[in-house]
Formats: structure tokens, sequence, C-alpha cells
């Protein structure tokens, strides 16, 4: 059975930072390309970032700069490291893992940034 489970969501203040993380089982963790999207009510779900196999890293143009991707092969656990907060980036952040054969997503985790 294959799970994603996202945690480390919470309510911060604007320039704060959290780290989020998505435990995966069932998969074979180093065959996926592991990514991070969110999505804000009443807005359709966007990729934040994403990060290859080979440790390759791409970003939203909104997360450049503030915030980083990073996985362990050995934990079989994908992170997103977000710094300088803004109340815009408040959304349900939800964990992808994507490959030729399979797309898998987690149920999400909150992330609230408001003073």
């Amino acid at each position: 059975q294959v799970q994603l489970v996202e945690s480390g969501g919470d309510l911060v203040q604007p320039g704060g930072s959290l780290r989020l993380s998505c435990a995966t089982s069932g998969i074979r963790f180093n065959t996926y390309t592991m990514a991070w999207y969110r999505q804000a009510p009443e807005k359709q779900r966007e990729l934040v970032a994403h990060i290859t196999n080979g440790g390759i890293t791409n970003y939203a143009e909104s997360a450049k700069g503030r915030f980083t991707i990073s996985r362990d092969n050995a934990k079989n656990t994908v992170y997103l490291q977000m710094n300088s907060l803004k109340p815009e980036d408040t959304a349900a952040y939800y964990c992808n893992a994507a490959n030729l054969r399979a797309t898998y997503w987690g149920k999400g985790t909150q992330v609230t940034v408001s003073s």
C-alpha cells in the first residue's frame, strides 16, 4: 500500500519558517521525482518545487530564494524548508511522487501565515 504522509504544517507569523516533511512507503522512493504542490482556498493547485531522483531541483517563481526542497533516499522522505513566509503562502501543501508508471498524492498539511 502506497502512503505519502505530510507533516510540519502550522500557523506561523509573516517572516517565519517552517519545514514540511513527506514520509513515503510502498514505493521505490529513489525512482520517483518528488514534488510539493499547494492549493489555497478557491485557487487551483500549483507546483511549488520538485526534485528529481538525481537531485535536480526546480522552483516556482514565488518560491525561489525562500524555499528549499530536499530528499533523503535512505529515509524515503522529501522535505520543504520554507523561510521568509508570507501571508500569500497560506495554503494546503501536498506531497507528490511521480514517475513514468504512476503518480501518488498525500492528503496535505495546512500552512497558515498570519499575524
